[in-house]
Parts: structure tokens; C-alpha cells; sequence
């Protein structure tokens, strides 16, 4: 068994009404240095999106979430972003936003299974 590994995480959120500052979490985005591990998951609750902006355009922010799930798996569909290499493409994912589409400032965490730390991260953070 090896030691545990390194990871940085970021939480993705919604921000439907940028001047309100009002957000809520809708995915993950999780890379592994040591193991060149880069995956995003998403669950966006689209009745919590709705009740922050009754008017948030559903389509556009699943679309925008599912775009960044293509760019960590490196979709060539996406254009050149999906072509750097994984830490640069997590840094660019990550970078500050005033955007409806936002992600929470960079952590740390040590696990043996990046996965499952995503998925971990996921139901403690995004799922309820």
C-alpha cells in the first residue's frame, strides 16, 4: 500500500445573479499531481438554481458545467484548453471568475483513491 497522495480540489458554483453574490454548489473539480488525475463531477439542483433566479437560463449553466467535465477528461472537442497539459488546464479551470459560473478558492487534501475522494467531496459538499 503506498503512502497517501496529494490532491487539490475546487468547488464549482452557480452564481445565477453575480451582483447578489448568492451561489450554490454544483460540482467538483479534483486533480491528483502525483497520479496525473484531473476529473470534474457535477449534480446541479436545478430547483435551488430556480429559487435563487426564477429566471436563470437551466440550459446555459448545464451546458457550461458540462463543458468543464469535457475539458478535465481533455475532450478535443473543446478547443485548445483541452490540450494543455492536466495542471494547466486545472489552473485555468480554477482561476477567479465574475462569472455565473464560479469556483471556490483551491484546496488540499491526502487520499489513496482520487475518485473516491471526488465522489466524497461530492456528497459532502455538493449532493444533500
Amino acid at each position: 500500500m503506498h503512502a497517501a497522495d496529494v490532491y487539490d480540489y475546487a468547488i464549482v458554483r452557480v452564481v445565477p445573479r453575480v451582483e447578489r453574490e448568492e451561489f450554490i454548489n454544483a460540482g467538483v473539480i479534483l486533480s491528483c499531481q502525483r497520479t496525473g488525475f484531473l476529473q470534474a463531477a457535477m449534480a446541479l439542483d436545478t430547483g435551488r438554481l430556480l429559487a435563487l433566479d426564477p429566471d436563470a437560463d437551466v440550459e446555459t449553466v448545464h451546458r457550461h458545467l458540462g463543458a468543464i467535465v469535457a475539458l478535465c477528461a481533455g475532450d478535443p472537442g473543446c478547443g485548445p484548453i483541452a490540450a494543455l497539459p492536466y495542471r494547466a488546464r486545472f489552473h485555468w479551470l480554477t482561476a477567479r471568475r465574475s462569472a455565473i459560473i464560479q469556483t471556490s478558492p483551491v484546496h488540499t487534501g491526502r487520499c489513496t483513491d482520487a475518485a473516491a475522494a471526488l465522489e466524497h467531496i461530492m456528497d459532502r459538499m455538493v449532493r444533500r
